[in-house]
């Protein structure tokens, strides 16, 4: 026994200490990813605290105030456009229980003023801010938007699309209109399932993609392990919930993440600075969410976000401004 530990110990020690090294000098082994952007303020479902949630007016907003990336989500019509809409059951932000899937865009193939009769109801007057309990945001666009108008419009914005589905239509859909405007650099695939990111990544592995729930897990599996710098990564982004906001800003529908003692731990294991240091020095931009007040961006930043997702992008720019 004792002549095992005479060996084991010092092979340990010689890890930890390699580890700990290329810990935070990553580059010795790894390439430093070089993404076509660089977003430090991005602006989720297009900055839904200050105008309807992924309307082109919100989009527009957005961009007005400084913006460097848009985060929003897309689903198919029955007639096989992709719509930006963070539901695909519209009751919460119509009041209409239906599905976008079973709704058409163009009704009798009719268009008046350049747009098309359609069965997609408006959204509602006032809409509630989903990670800013009690608040509400409106505006005088309630029309959902098309990913090709954001496009259109937008044609040098970085978007972070999430895919909510296992819908092949639907990602073929969208990795054909990043080609035809010519943005896959600067369009990133997000999603929580690993299924839906092999099918997205399969179907245009140009696009640069972000962690997925699985990937995350592993990721931090890897960290804690002291196996991560010895590892490749594909993703170019991490996008995860800054804890803090959760059940006070946040109030979230699952029954475990209201115990403070989980959220506690959650923040303890996940909110790693040397893991975000890591990261960056890799290249992969590390984006925390959603952040309305500017206490939640000041934590977000020192603990090594490169990038602050926020509901409010003009309360995000004045802080990114004032503490630059």
């Amino acid at each position: 026994m004792s002549s095992f530990l005479y060996f084991i110990l010092p092979a340990l020690g010689g890890y930890t200490l390699t580890s700990l090294y290329l810990l935070k000098n990553p580059l010795i082994l790894h390439k430093r990813k070089r993404t076509a952007f660089y977003s430090t303020h991005i602006s989720h479902r297009g900055g839904c605290g200050e105008r309807i949630e992924s309307t082109m007016e919100a989009f527009t907003h957005a961009v007005e105030q400084g913006t460097q990336m848009i985060e929003l989500d897309c689903h198919l019509t029955q007639d096989g456009h992709v719509v930006v809409s963070h539901d695909e059951n519209l009751l919460r932000q119509t009041g209409h229980d239906v599905s976008i899937s079973s709704l058409k865009l163009q009704v009798g193939g009719q268009r008046s003023q350049g747009r098309a009769e359609t069965d997609l109801p408006l959204y509602k007057e006032r809409l509630e801010v989903t990670f800013y309990a009690g608040r509400y945001s409106s505006g005088a666009d309630r029309k959902f938007a098309l990913l090709e108008d954001l496009f259109r419009k937008f044609p040098e914005m970085p978007v972070s699309i999430e895919i909510k589905e296992n819908n092949k239509q639907l990602i073929e859909k969208v990795s054909d209109l990043v080609r035809r405007y010519d943005r896959e650099g600067i369009t990133v695939w997000a999603t929580v399932n690993s299924s839906i990111m092999k099918e997205c990544h399969t179907t245009n592995g140009s696009m640069p993609f972000s962690f997925t729930v699985n990937r995350g897990v592993l990721l931090l599996l890897l960290f804690y392990s002291g196996l991560l710098p010895f590892v490749p990564l594909g993703e170019s982004l991490l996008q995860f919930y800054l804890p803090r906001i959760i059940n006070r800003t946040f109030i979230p529908e699952k029954r475990i993440l209201r115990n403070k003692m989980v959220i506690s731990l959650l923040e303890k294991v996940t909110m790693r600075k040397s893991l975000f240091k890591h990261l960056a020095a890799r290249g992969i931009q590390v984006h925390l969410f959603v952040c309305n007040e500017d206490e939640d961006i000041k934590a977000a930043i020192e603990v090594g976000a490169t990038g602050v997702m926020t509901d409010y992008p003009t309360l995000l720019s004045n802080y990114l401004r004032s503490h630059d």
